[in-house]
């Protein structure tokens, strides 16, 4: 199964956790790391470049830190220029049909302000339901999210530990 993961991190050179998470990652034979930040730093996505890329891989990954409850702005602009009518979706669409999509983000809260009793009011799952629906509308299989609680107060040793289990969970 060929793997693709984008990486959707605004200043991954300064990051932690996904950044580590990336070194991990590229060890792997079988899977491509496409960095958008460092592809397009003006932001000016190219398209077909992107559909081509989405189609040559079974597994698609979008890798990122939760920012304010969402996505940084460069995914939610890829996903508004890239997913579109006719290729992905649409009579004519269905390009991504039947692919696998595995969400895989970094949260600076711990997992107990993501509770209906918590800080932040909401589960994470509430939280990623745009991107669920969206991967309903593409046609793909959402497979259970991969999160990362607690980032701000990660152990050295934790972060290893999450680093290995996200590629396992990255490739199986």
């Amino acid at each position: 199964m060929s793997t693709l993961v984008i990486v959707v991190h605004p200043d991954l050179a300064e990051s932690r956790i996904n950044k580590r998470w990336v070194q991990e990652l590229k060890k792997q034979s079988d899977v491509t790391v496409h960095n958008l930040y460092e592809v397009y730093p003006d932001e000016q996505i190219n398209v077909a470049q992107e559909q081509e890329l989405l189609e040559q891989h079974d597994r698609i990954v979008l890798q990122f830190p939760f920012y304010w409850y969402s996505t940084p702005s460069l995914l939610k602009k890829w996903l508004d220029k890239v997913l579109t009518y006719g290729w992905a979706y649409g009579s004519e669409g269905g390009k991504l049909q039947g692919k696998e999509l595995l969400i895989a983000l970094s949260a600076a809260s711990v997992e107990e302000n993501y509770q209906h009793d918590g800080r932040n009011r909401y589960t994470i799952e509430e939280l990623l339901r745009p991107l669920e629906a969206t991967g309903h509308m593409i046609g793909v299989k959402l497979l259970p999210y991969f999160v990362q609680y607690g980032a701000a107060v990660l152990t050295d040793e934790q972060l290893e530990q999450s680093a290995q289990q996200y590629v396992q969970t990255v490739i199986s």
